[in-house]
């Protein structure tokens, strides 16, 4: 058993990076699929908000599909739908079939995302401790490798498909072969990966309501700086076209590294401290942006935000799963991930228009104390991060902390 939780979560970590990679290439290069397919100003917000509206439609049909197939099996597919999905955007010549290529990448991302954070936190409780911040800063680190790829590609006057191509050729082989070794519902019995008797059903709405509340204000906030960053310095704080790539980037890094240490924070002070305390760093660091004199502060204030947003969202998940485990078992942990993995996209659609339109209407200082003041939502929620009994399996590990919660301060 140990043997096959280690392989499961090395592989489950390599699926990550995958994504994270593949995510990157795409919206990177943005503005060269606009060139390319010839879409115009007004029709690309339509274009962008079709993806996470589809894959929050994904992940719907991922929370229903898991009830009869492991999500393994959900993830070995969706994941080869998303790299050829990627490979389709950039050899596409028509409009349609660019629309055809991205509607299949949100449907295959929001299965993607559902399932691999299903296992993840299947993992982490037969663990029996903290390891879901880790999987997610693999997909940090494939971000930045993402980004490096689609910056080459650009610098050197790539076409997409030509950009797209190496990438896909590599990952698309190595993410099937990784695949063989996930682990479904890891230390309660049902390891060979089969869906019967996964057992539990639903999960009242009501019990994930804070957390689906702290998922949405965590991608208002990222998707604020993913958006905006790079306007906000240009054009608030004036700086160079060449300084205001940096923010993201560097936001980029400090989730990885927030994320690569932060489930040793939560062993050693539980969930309820680490998340409260990344919320009022993210605060902090929106507050500084709002308040920037100049452009290095102004990247400076993304830096810290970076480092408090990257905590949250892996935690959510966790919990998600933790609650709806502890009241009906292992499929309604599923169930929950999924749902909430659909608020995931709600931030992300509320967050660039909602920052935008303040900005034009307002100013953009102020905007920027919108998700400073929503963020602030975590810290009201953060009890919701609490763990109950310690219910697991496995027991090759003595459980030395709770996955999302007690450490030695008892929180």
């Amino acid at each position: 058993m140990t043997d096959v939780l280690r392989r499961g979560r090395v592989s489950l970590a390599f699926a990550f990076l995958v994504q994270g990679v593949a995510f990157a290439l795409l919206v990177t290069r943005i503005p060269a699929i606009q060139d390319r397919y010839g879409i115009s100003d007004g029709l690309l917000p339509v274009f962008l908000a079709a993806v996470p509206v589809l894959a929050g439609a994904g992940s719907v049909a991922t929370g229903m599909l898991v009830k009869r197939v492991a999500p393994s099996g959900v993830l070995r597919w969706s994941q080869p739908v998303v790299l050829l999905s990627l490979l389709g955007v950039g050899a596409g010549e028509e409009l349609w079939q660019v629309a055809l290529a991205l509607g299949a990448f949100g449907l295959a991302v929001g299965a993607l995302d559902a399932s691999m954070n299903m296992l993840g936190v299947s993992l982490q409780r037969a663990y029996g401790r903290s390891i879901m911040l880790g999987f997610h800063a693999a997909y940090s680190f494939g971000g930045i490798v993402g980004a490096s790829l689609a910056w080459a590609g650009a610098h050197g006057d790539l076409s997409l498909s030509v950009s797209y191509l190496p990438a896909v050729a590599v990952l698309l082989p190595a993410a099937l072969i990784g695949s063989r070794w996930y682990a479904d519902a890891a230390g309660e019995g049902r390891g060979d990966g089969s869906a019967a008797g996964r057992g539990g059903g639903g999960v009242a709405f009501g019990l994930l309501l804070p957390l689906c509340l702290v998922m949405t204000v965590a991608y208002i906030g990222d998707s604020t700086v993913s958006n905006w960053s790079a306007k906000y310095l240009r054009d608030v704080l004036g700086s160079s076209e060449e300084v205001s790539t940096v923010p993201y980037n560097v936001y980029m890094v400090m989730t990885l590294v927030g994320r690569a240490l932060g489930d040793l924070g939560v062993r050693r002070f539980g969930a309820v401290a680490v998340v409260r305390a990344g919320a009022l760093v993210a605060a902090v660091g929106f507050g500084v942006v709002a308040a920037a004199p100049g452009a290095w502060t102004g990247v400076a204030g993304f830096t810290v935000v970076g480092l408090g947003l990257c905590v949250i969202v892996p935690q959510t998940f966790a919990a998600a799963g933790r609650l709806a485990h502890e009241e009906h078992g292992a499929g309604a942990s599923d169930a929950a991930v999924a749902r909430l993995n659909v608020f995931n996209y709600v931030g992300f659609l509320i967050g660039s228009p909602l920052v935008g339109g303040l900005g034009d209407a307002w100013n953009h200082r102020g905007a920027m104390l919108v998700p400073l003041v929503l963020v602030l939502v975590t810290v009201l929620y953060a009890r919701s991060f609490a763990p109950g009994a310690d219910r697991y399996g496995g027991g090759h590990e003595r459980p030395r902390t709770a996955d999302v919660g007690r450490g030695s301060n008892g929180l």
